[in-house]
């Protein structure tokens, strides 16, 4: 396939499947494997992608953003437990993600356990669904900081690929009574941090990554790195809409799917 339409592609399926809880880093593992790239050659543009997937988060919120630091520099009382609950939320994810950033590399590399997590993770949900009843919607600032932590410890989760950072943060937010909209938005929130985080740590143990003449060019990498940006601004709202009304049980059933076709596709290939 040509690159520049694999770019594009790449970058559409980034910014769907970042934010939704399917995984976005499981859906280009499987895709790299399915059809056939190398991915140390698109290492790079993965990285780049996800930041624009990010982007959109920011510039979807930029009002709370722009109020929360001007309420910081006023001593805002909701200004400041909106950030403790984001830096409580992040801190579990930098400090198990550095200790076990060797394992996490490890496991990028296969799509069986892709598979695995896609299909497990869809029982949870399911689960999930069935028995837990959400809260009402109060707003990140709300969260108790026992809650916030608990959630960020709960986004680990999303460190053995096909997980799904959004996937691992809501269900666990749900499960101690958040609301459904609070949630979604709060693994939106900690996804600013975590996945710059995640890529500055790429970044600084492989200098190369952008110095060392990429396969894939500059042209391409930008290419996907708009595609994720727009199609994630139009997925962040039409996400929180929708499962503030219905739920998360369709997103259960497509992993399912994902994750039980792909491995009959392993066993059979």
């Amino acid at each position: 396939m040509d690159n520049t339409l694999t770019a594009i592609l790449l970058g559409i399926l980034e910014g769907l499947a970042e934010f939704l809880p399917i995984s976005s880093t499981g859906h280009l593992i499987l895709a790299q494997s399915f059809f056939g790239f190398d991915p140390g050659q698109w290492a790079q543009f993965n990285v780049v992608i996800q930041l624009g997937a990010i982007l959109a988060v920011v510039v979807t919120y930029w009002k709370l953003f722009l109020d929360t630091g001007l309420g910081l520099l006023r001593r805002d009382a909701t200004a400041w437990r909106f950030a403790r609950n984001i830096v409580l939320g992040f801190l579990p994810a930098a400090v198990i993600g550095l200790m076990a950033k060797d394992a996490i590399s490890a496991m990028l590399e296969s799509p069986l356990v892709v598979a695995w997590a896609l299909l497990v993770g869809g029982i949870a949900i399911l689960l999930l669904e069935r028995t837990v009843r959400p809260g009402p919607d109060e707003g990140v600032a709300a969260l108790p900081m026992r809650t916030a932590l608990l959630i960020g410890f709960a986004q680990c989760l999303a460190m053995i690929p096909g997980t799904s950072r959004s996937a691992s943060s809501i269900l666990g937010a749900l499960a101690m009574g958040v609301g459904r909209k609070t949630a979604a938005e709060f693994s939106f929130f900690l996804a600013v941090p975590t996945m710059l985080g995640a890529a500055t740590v790429k970044i600084a143990d492989d200098p190369a990554l952008f110095t060392g003449g990429a396969v894939i060019g500059w042209g391409e990498i930008g290419l996907g790195f708009t595609a994720a940006f727009l199609t994630a601004l139009v997925v962040i709202r039409a996400f929180v809409a929708y499962v503030s009304r219905y739920g998360f049980a369709p997103f259960a059933w497509y992993r399912i799917a994902i994750g039980g076709g792909t491995l009959l596709w392993l066993a059979l290939g």
